[in-house]
């Protein structure tokens, strides 16, 4: 056989299989439906700016997994909290950062309502089991500033305990950044236009009632009280130990571009140089006989 042909061969399937993992940003894509939900055909500004769109985000994602890298060899503590109003952003962003790192090393935490146990105990105390050891990103996908914010506005918690997060947290988060964790804070900013358009997109999409829960729709009628709790929270807790940084959020795509490149620029990362990787030859052994796997056991191939 022509060694050539098989060389040809070899790259198509490469080429391919790297298509395939490029379509699982395709798939996220569609799940947010900025694809064409109709018929009608995408201008050529449009084509253009999706084209640019996935091109930068991909750049990012590689200098993701060197941020990774170099996480993981220098073992670093690394701590992202993503905090903004409900259909904000939050998750779509987490999604892309995550999406082709290894989730030994990087992790997401999305705390539920605490127990009957956990509010008893010391307010930081559920989250602080959730912080990085040496060698890992940890990420919040909301984090102990609930307090300042869902608890604040539905009266979840006491003015006295309102009050006396404001006291601990900033010298909370002092102690974790002298303890050697790099902190970063993201606020996701959208309007109020912008939220009620992604709230009725999620009533009548099927793939996302999920996300809805009665306090979504509690928290829709009361955006004022909401603004005036994040105001008081930016206000309190921005201190130069671990600043806030506001996303602008109503365009999705450009708020993910944004925030990755800046969390990137926020850490004094390299690329670490890695030994050259040889797949080794195969084994043989003669006295191997592979048994067949009955068929019943296979998935059947309907697609």
């Amino acid at each position: 056989m022509d060694k050539s042909i098989d060389t040809d061969h070899l790259i198509q399937r490469l080429r391919n299989d790297l298509i395939d993992s490029y379509d699982e940003e395709l798939e996220l894509e569609m799940d947010d439906h900025d694809l064409q939900a109709n018929d009608t055909e995408p201008t050529p500004a449009e084509r253009l700016a999706r084209r640019t769109y996935f091109q930068e985000l991909f750049r990012l994602q590689v200098e993701l997994v060197k941020l990774q890298d170099w996480v993981a060899a220098t073992k670093e503590k690394v701590v992202v909290i993503f905090e903004g109003r409900d259909s904000a952003g939050k998750g779509g962003v987490i999604k892309r950062i995550t999406q082709r790192l290894n989730p030994r090393v990087c992790r997401v935490a999305a705390l539920p309502a605490p127990n009957d146990r956990e509010r008893t105990q010391w307010y930081f105390q559920r989250y602080v089991s959730h912080l990085p050891a040496a060698g890992e990103i940890l990420l919040f996908d909301r984090s102990w500033y609930n307090r300042a914010g869902v608890e604040r506005v539905m009266g979840f918690c006491t003015d006295a305990e309102y009050d006396e997060f404001f006291r601990s947290v900033p010298e909370f988060e002092k102690m974790l950044v002298r303890s050697g964790i790099r902190l970063i804070k993201y606020w996701f900013s959208i309007t109020d236009e912008e939220q009620e358009l992604r709230f009725l997109g999620r009533i009548h999409d099927p793939l996302k009632q999920w996300k809805f829960s009665p306090m979504d729709l509690e928290s829709r009628s009361r955006w004022e009280d909401y603004t005036r709790a994040k105001e008081i929270m930016l206000e309190r807790t921005h201190i130069p130990e671990a600043p806030w940084w506001v996303v602008h959020a109503v365009d999705k795509k450009k708020a993910r571009l944004n925030c990755i490149a800046h969390l990137l620029s926020q850490l004094p990362y390299h690329e670490v140089p890695h030994a050259p990787i040889t797949l080794p030859q195969r084994v043989h052994h003669d006295d191997y006989v592979r048994h067949p796997v009955p068929q019943e056991m296979f998935v059947p191939d309907r697609y």
